[in-house]
């Protein structure tokens, strides 16, 4: 199973990155599940002005990003709240990639320097994967005070916040394999 974790600050000094990495981590560990990491700041897209796949890109960055989202089973959004919503970055991906995303399993991670965890941007989040046509999990994975519970190398500071981690990867993974388990059956009958 495929599993793309989409990092969407490309700030200086960010620290949703810290998230990312033990999500990363986790899912490397799990059976059968092949994750990557796709970090925005390494993979620079430009300003949304047409869909990759419907013209001949100047970007090479567009079609290879593409292709890796297309061949992705679920994906994870991982994203700072910034003023109450998640990062102009990430809308912009999902703006070049909206097909990719349809009917597949989402996660939703937010996180935040204060006390509610992004709680903001993860509603608003799981309405972008619904307008997507696809299929968010119920378990959001909250990441309040994020520079306390995350070390820079990725790695939680409390049993709390890696509970909750594992929790996350569990029911994401659960969800992702029975979508493409049906999908599979489906095509199979047809």
């Amino acid at each position: 199973m495929k599993v793309t974790i989409i990092l969407g600050s490309i700030r200086e000094g960010r620290k949703s990155d810290r998230v990312a990495k033990h999500l990363h981590a986790l899912l490397e560990k799990a059976e059968g599940v092949e994750p990557y990491l796709l970090d925005l700041r390494e993979h620079p897209l430009p300003q949304y002005e047409y869909r990759w796949a419907d013209v001949e890109s100047p970007d090479p960055n567009l079609p290879k990003v593409g292709q890796l989202l297309a061949n992705s089973d679920g994906m994870i959004l991982v994203s700072p709240e910034y003023h109450g919503s998640y990062t102009g970055v990430l809308k912009n991906a999902i703006d070049h990639y909206w097909k990719e995303f349809g009917k597949k399993v989402i996660g939703v991670v937010s996180t935040g320097s204060g006390r509610m965890g992004g709680i903001n941007a993860s509603t608003e989040m799981q309405q972008l994967i619904l307008s997507l046509g696809a299929y968010p999990i119920p378990k959001k994975l909250l990441v309040p005070l994020i520079q306390e519970v995350y070390s820079p190398e990725g790695e939680p500071q409390n049993e709390k916040m890696e509970k909750d981690a594992n929790k996350f990867v569990h029911e994401f993974l659960w969800l992702t394999q029975a979508v493409k388990t049906a999908k599979e059956k489906a095509l199979s009958l047809s």
